[in-house]
């Protein structure tokens, strides 16, 4: 049968503040963590894609000097982003979350291709050379970045629910650190390898980019263990007395 049109969904709609629709539309903490999750994933994924032309080093350790793009730096917090997911929402929202960072970067792409086609005026403060060099090998980035994403991000979805039911629930160190550790590696192989392959990158560049892209986003992740354990005790505490 089907439902009746009702007025107060209506006015809801239109953006009425009514008791009523405070209620019909109020969002649970879980649902609003979950959306932030998401969102901030997306800006990690496009800002990376935006700004990975600009290599840097970084002297962290004593003894190495980690040289890398600037788009790898806080791309790792992408896995502990999925790890949470998984941990509180399930596969199907881990996966939902990365497909939508995926469409939200189409779109930059899109967006930015059609741009970079614009003439620029004789007074433009970025001619249209300088924009093309920034900005016209994007759509490379962004298709071997989407590749390596969506392939590796699923390998860790599958790992860290795997260790979970492996360990019984136990040790989230391990099923956070254990599944992001071999997915980087997955992750960092496919988008410099891909890279290399339409001369963006040299290939003398290939293997020490590589190694150093993938140990630092390793020494981030086991550094960024108790921000893990941070974000889940957050949530468990906002969730605390809600149903799903």
């Amino acid at each position: 049968m089907e439902k009746a049109f009702n007025y107060q969904d209506f006015w809801c709609l239109l953006g009425a503040r009514s008791r009523g629709c405070l209620e019909i539309y109020k969002m649970t903490h879980s649902e609003k963590i979950y959306i932030g999750l998401c969102a901030l994933f997306s800006i990690i994924m496009v800002i990376g894609n935006l700004i990975y032309q600009k290599f840097v080093s970084l002297y962290i350790l004593p003894f190495h000097t980690f040289e890398l793009s600037v788009g790898v730096i806080f791309y790792p917090l992408t896995f502990l982003i999925t790890d949470l997911i998984t941990e509180f929402y399930g596969k199907a929202k881990a996966q939902f979350c990365v497909r939508l960072a995926i469409c939200m970067s189409m779109i930059a792409a899109f967006i930015i291709m059609g741009m970079d086609f614009l003439p620029a005026t004789p007074w433009s403060n970025i001619d249209n050379a300088t924009f093309h060099r920034f900005f016209g090998m994007y759509n490379v980035a962004f298709m071997g970045s989407m590749i390596a994403c969506y392939t590796s991000q699923a390998l860790d979805i599958t790992l860290y629910l795997w260790i979970r039911r492996l360990t019984k629930g136990k040790y989230l160190w391990m099923r956070n650190n254990g599944s992001t550790a071999f997915s980087l590696l997955i992750d960092t192989t496919i988008v410099i390898s891909f890279m290399t392959i339409f001369g963006i990158l040299s290939k003398e560049q290939m293997i020490p980019l590589i190694l150093n892209s993938y140990s630092f986003k390793l020494f981030f992740t086991i550094c960024s263990t108790p921000l893990f354990y941070l974000c889940v005790h957050l949530i468990r505490s906002f969730t605390r007395h809600e149903t799903t």
